[in-house]
C-alpha cells in the first residue's frame, strides 16, 4: 500500500466514524457533499456511463425485485453462491452470474468472490415493500413519460405545461386521457402508486406536530358538535382525519372527509369521521368550517385549476376559518435532488407544480386569500402547513 493510498483509507475510516453517528439531517448533508466529491472527479467518459445507464440500472433493479434476488441475499449473513441463486430463482446460472455481476458494479449486491455473493445496505433497502412499490411505479409508469418529455417540450416550443389534458404524459401512453382517469384504466398502474403513496407516508411527520390546534379551537369557541371544525378536501381514503381524531378525540366540532366517491367508497371506518362524496371542482358544501384542510392537492394541478379550488374554499370561509395547505415549500435555492424531480414529475404527468413560499405568497394574493405564516415540520423534505385566512378588514 502506498502513502497516498495508507492517507485515503484512513480519511475514508473518519468519514464512516462521523456517519455512524450522525443524524438525519447530517446524513443527508455528507450524502451531497460526498456526491459532489465523486462528481468533481468525474472524466467526461465517467459522465457518458453515469447518464447512458441509468436506464440499464432500474431494469436490472426490477429483473432482481421479480426473482427475489435481493431478499434471498439479506436472509442470511453468509454469502450466497451464483449456483444457489440460479436454483432458487429458476434462472439459467450463466444468467444470474452476469446479472449478479452488474448488480455489484452498481453497489445493489456486495461481491465476495467470483461466484458469491452478499446483501450490503442497499440490497436490504431494495427488500422494503416502499421501495419495490415505489421503483415499480417510476419503472412502469413514470419512465416512459419521462423519455416523452423531451420531445414534447421542442413540439410546444418549449413553453410551461399548463393543460393536464396535454402533458408528456399523453404522448407517452398514447391517450387524450387525464393521469387519474387514465389510471382508472390500468389498475396494474394504479396499484404501484397506491402502495407507494401509502407506504411512504410518515405519521410522526406530520402537519400535527407543529400546528397549535387545540389553542385555536380554543379561541374558536366551538360550545357543541353541531360545527365543522374541520373539512379534509380530497383526503384520499382518510388517514388524515384518522391522525386528527387520534391527536384531538375529544375536540367539539363535526370531521368531515371528502373526496370523489371511489375513493369515499374505499374510506377507512374511522369512529367521528363523516364521509362526504365532493369534486373540489364544485362549490364547497360545508360553509364556516373552523379548518378547511388540503395536502398534496394543489401541486397535481395547472395554476388556472389551482386558483378555482382556492377560489370555490374561499367562498364557503367565515370570518374564524382557516384554510390549511398541506404541501412541500421548496426554498429559493438549493433545492434537492428529489424535490426537484418530483417538482418536473408534476409537470411530466400532470401539468402541476412544486412551489416556493414566494410563489404560493402570489397564487394565494391572485384569488383573495393571505397567508399568515408557513410551519415547516420535515424540513429534509421541504414539507410544511401553510396557514391561510380572508385578508383582515
Amino acid at each position: 500500500m502506498t502513502l497516498d493510498q495508507a492517507k485515503m483509507n484512513t480519511a475514508l475510516d473518519q468519514i464512516k466514524q462521523f456517519a455512524a453517528a450522525a443524524d438525519e439531517t447530517t446524513r443527508q448533508q455528507l450524502v451531497a457533499s460526498l456526491n459532489k466529491l465523486v462528481l468533481s472527479l468525474e472524466s467526461p467518459n465517467d459522465t457518458v456511463h453515469r447518464y447512458g445507464h441509468m436506464n440499464l440500472q432500474i431494469a436490472n433493479i426490477k429483473i432482481g425485485f421479480d426473482l427475489g434476488i435481493f431478499k434471498l441475499l439479506s436472509e442470511t449473513e453468509s454469502p450466497v453462491a451464483v449456483e444457489e441463486v440460479a436454483q432458487k430463482t429458476g434462472a439459467e446460472t450463466v444468467l444470474i452470474r452476469r446479472i449478479m455481476r452488474y448488480l455489484t458494479a452498481i453497489d445493489a449486491v456486495s461481491e465476495v468472490s467470483a461466484s458469491q455473493f452478499t446483501a450490503n445496505n442497499v440490497t436490504r433497502n431494495l427488500t422494503e415493500n416502499v421501495v419495490e412499490a415505489g421503483l415499480s411505479h417510476y419503472f412502469y409508469t413514470a419512465g416512459p413519460q419521462y423519455e416523452a418529455l423531451p420531445a414534447f417540450l421542442k413540439r410546444t416550443g418549449y413553453k410551461n405545461p399548463v393543460d393536464e389534458q396535454h402533458t408528456a404524459f399523453q404522448d407517452a401512453w398514447k391517450t387524450p386521457l387525464r393521469a387519474f382517469e387514465w389510471f382508472g384504466e390500468h389498475p396494474g398502474h394504479l396499484a404501484y402508486f397506491n402502495d407507494y403513496m401509502a407506504l411512504r407516508r410518515q405519521p410522526k411527520l406530520s402537519w400535527l406536530s407543529v400546528y397549535p390546534v387545540a389553542q385555536e379551537v380554543q379561541e374558536w369557541g366551538a360550545e357543541d358538535n353541531d360545527r365543522v371544525i374541520y373539512v379534509n378536501i380530497g383526503g384520499g381514503i382518510g388517514h388524515q382525519c384518522k391522525q386528527f381524531k387520534e391527536q384531538y378525540p375529544n375536540l367539539p366540532g363535526k370531521v368531515i372527509l371528502q373526496d370523489l366517491p371511489h375513493s369515499i367508497a374505499k374510506a377507512l371506518p374511522t369512529p367521528g369521521v363523516d364521509n362526504m362524496e365532493h369534486d373540489f371542482f364544485q362549490p364547497q358544501p360545508v360553509k364556516g368550517a373552523k379548518f378547511y384542510f388540503m395536502r398534496g392537492v394543489l401541486h397535481d394541478h395547472p395554476p388556472q385549476k389551482a386558483r378555482k379550488i382556492l377560489e370555490l374554499t374561499k367562498a364557503a370561509m367565515g370570518s374564524e376559518s382557516t384554510l390549511l395547505i398541506d404541501e412541500m415549500i421548496l426554498p429559493e435555492t438549493g433545492v434537492n435532488l428529489m424535490a426537484a424531480s418530483i417538482d418536473l414529475t408534476m409537470l411530466t404527468a400532470l401539468a402541476g407544480m412544486e412551489r416556493t413560499e414566494t410563489q404560493w405568497r402570489e397564487v394565494l394574493s391572485e384569488v383573495g386569500l393571505e397567508l399568515v405564516q408557513t410551519l415547516v415540520y420535515n424540513s429534509l423534505h421541504y414539507e410544511g402547513v401553510m396557514q391561510v385566512r380572508l385578508p383582515r378588514a
